[in-house]
């Protein structure tokens, strides 16, 4: 028997990167898993390969841009399975335009309403059924631009992510008495496709030093099967050898709307 058989999670994201992974490896584990994204086609191949496997999995396509539609995946989780034990929000955006000097309102809206108001809001709305129930784990991927914030992230990616991160911590603040626990997970680079829209994307060799979207699911997974009288509050993790990012840092600085 897997550590989360009977429990459910929603993973969003869960298309590509680190939410295809981590979906994936709660699957495994035996949740009944929920995948949200905008783009159907990569979430329905998701589920074929967990359902292939002899998973459980459930697709749910929702622009969580638009916040006012983002209560429907709670709704759709509830009324396909019953319960929410696991909620990973793991979707996330980043400018074209990084530096502060540059960016323009719109891109900063954008950021911010993925990485940090669809986090509030769908974790708002999963909390009523996880506290009547006195259980619930919410795991944010956060990032190393929460702590180390520069260009390369960019300033809205940075600060909305340093937001994310301290949501999580707020939760198990206020929360954790009434059986809510919170992860925040920190990645430095990962080599996922949200690496494609920086202004200098990183070649192939660079690439090859990241971690990989398998490392950093491994860690949500940590968070969500550790016995619930423990909560891991946050977990930070980069990768072992250094690169050289100057040059991308330099295009990242000058490039404009």
């Amino acid at each position: 028997m897997g550590r989360l058989e009977s429990q459910v999670a929603i993973v969003t994201g869960a298309g590509t990167g680190i939410g295809r992974a981590a979906a994936k490896m709660l699957a495994a584990e035996g949740a009944r898993v929920v995948l949200v994204g905008r783009r159907q086609e990569p979430l329905d191949a998701v589920v074929g390969e967990i359902t292939g496997s002899g998973g459980e999995a459930v697709a749910y396509s929702c622009d969580l841009m638009q916040g006012e539609l983002v209560a429907g995946v709670r709704d759709f989780a509830m009324e396909t399975f019953g319960r929410i034990d696991v909620l990973v929000n793991n979707a996330g955006f980043s400018s074209k335009v990084r530096s502060v000097k540059y960016v323009q309102p719109d891109e900063w809206e954008a950021v911010f309403r993925i990485n940090i108001e669809a986090v509030y809001r769908l974790t708002q709305a999963c909390l009523p059924h996880m506290l009547e129930r006195g259980s619930g784990t919410v795991i944010v991927t956060s990032s190393m631009s929460a702590l180390k914030p520069g260009v390369l992230g960019g300033s809205p990616y940075s600060a909305a992510k340093a937001a994310s991160q301290n949501f999580a911590h707020g939760l198990n603040s206020e929360l954790r008495a009434e059986g809510i626990r919170a992860t925040a997970i920190i990645p430095a680079e990962v080599d996922t496709p949200i690496l494609n829209g920086r202004p200098a994307p990183p070649d192939n060799e660079a690439r090859r030093t990241m971690m990989q979207p398998e490392d950093v699911a491994a860690c949500i997974l940590v968070a969500a099967t550790m016995p619930h009288r423990t909560v891991v509050e946050e977990i930070v993790v980069a990768p072992t050898f250094p690169r050289d990012m100057s040059a991308e840092m330099e295009v990242a600085k000058n490039t404009r709307a």
